[in-house]
């Protein structure tokens, strides 16, 4: 399922490397795609939303939608 958040606080290539490391260990298949200019993550993945955002929210970033 393709989901699409909205993260506060991701500010580097860093920031997107930590984000996507945490969704894939949560989901080793999911893909992930960043847009760190517009504040977007999106996440295909068989796993929940609150799941996914739990794990972005774990790393420090704010998932504000």
């Amino acid at each position: 399922m393709n989901q699409f958040f909205t993260v506060e606080g991701m500010t580097c290539g860093h920031c997107e490397k930590a984000v996507t490391k945490a969704l894939l260990a949560l989901d080793a298949q999911a893909k992930v795609v960043i847009d760190r200019t517009q504040n977007l993550v999106q996440v295909d993945s068989k796993q929940s939303r609150q799941a996914l955002a739990q794990a972005i929210a774990d790393e420090g970033y704010r998932v504000t939608t």
